[in-house]
């Protein structure tokens, strides 16, 4: 089935790899079913019907096994030795194993989240410097891995659309709702992030969940303080004079003055205030304190025996 090209295409791939069957002496008909069919079998199997020329269990077996074995190269028959051969293991370098490591979806997964987070700080604090540079650091090794990586961009975007709600949740508080909806997307954003169903090269969900969790409590938090915040008197500027208490400098009904918080404050009165009395503002008009006798103070005159 399938379109023309597509089957162009495998016509191409079996023909290729059943002429280098021949050429190799392999067994082409089953090369040729493993291109068109997806076949496959044991080890065992293809030593016995020509797939392959021998199984080894180890190095040692492999050597002795093809020692005055004859191969072509280019042509030439050539007769390999490898009764002596002297056997030289390549490590790979650190730029390979540094590679190994980034390009592991986890670990760029991870990258990619302190790469932002670490610049949102950085963003958000000016002049922290230390957050700035780790998180651009890390963003960069993120998309450097991401690049070797079967990465679903759609995914990308779901994970900072998720993020940036739930930092929208801090700054413009909806009681969780943008937070909540943040943290759904961000999950699906995670869970789509490596588009193939490749053994190893998925997210792994522990992972996933634990970092879904992390950022839930985060926010719990956040939105705790919003609401604390909300709940908590005001205690600066003109709503913070509200309820203050002072006492009259001097006697007056109508205009005069008062010390309140630490400082003299021209005030009205509708009822007569004695020099002294206690007094709490009920409310400003401009730089005039509205206040009135505070009841739960006695008058000057009611303190004396």
């Amino acid at each position: 089935g399938g379109s023309a090209m597509t089957k162009k295409l495998v016509n191409d791939a079996a023909a290729y790899i059943r002429g280098l069957a021949e050429l190799r002496g392999r067994n082409a008909d089953w090369a040729e079913r493993a291109v068109r069919e997806g076949a496959s079998l044991p080890a065992a199997d293809a030593a016995a019907i020509g797939v392959v020329d021998l199984v080894a269990r180890d190095l040692d077996e492999l050597l002795a096994a093809i020692d005055g074995r004859e191969v072509s190269v280019q042509g030439t028959v050539r007769v390999l030795d490898t009764s002596d051969s002297t056997l030289v293991e390549l490590e790979p370098d650190w730029q390979l194993r540094l590679l190994a490591i980034i390009s592991n979806p986890n670990v760029a997964y991870i990258l990619m989240l302190i790469g932002i987070y670490g610049l949102i700080y950085e963003l958000a604090n000016p002049g922290a410097v230390f957050p700035g540079t780790v998180g651009a650091v890390s963003l960069l090794l993120a998309l450097y891995a991401f690049q070797l990586l079967p990465v679903n961009y759609a995914g990308v975007a779901l994970i900072l659309l998720g993020l940036a709600l739930m930092i929208a949740e801090a700054f413009v508080p909806s009681f969780g709702a943008l937070g909540v909806g943040g943290i759904v997307v961000f999950v699906v954003g995670s869970l789509i992030l490596i588009d193939t169903d490749v053994p190893g090269f998925g997210l792994s969900l522990p992972l996933v969940l634990a970092v879904a969790i992390a950022s839930a409590l985060l926010l719990f938090f956040v939105v705790a303080m919003a609401i604390g915040s909300l709940r908590r008197p005001v205690v600066s500027g003109a709503e913070g004079l509200i309820g203050a208490r002072g006492h009259a400098k001097v006697g007056f009904c109508g205009a005069g003055s008062v010390h309140v918080l630490g400082e003299d404050w021209g005030a009205r009165s509708d009822r007569p205030i004695d020099a002294g009395q206690a007094v709490r503002v009920t409310g400003r008009d401009g730089l005039v304190l509205i206040v009135e006798p505070d009841p739960s103070e006695p008058t000057p005159s009611a303190k004396e025996p």
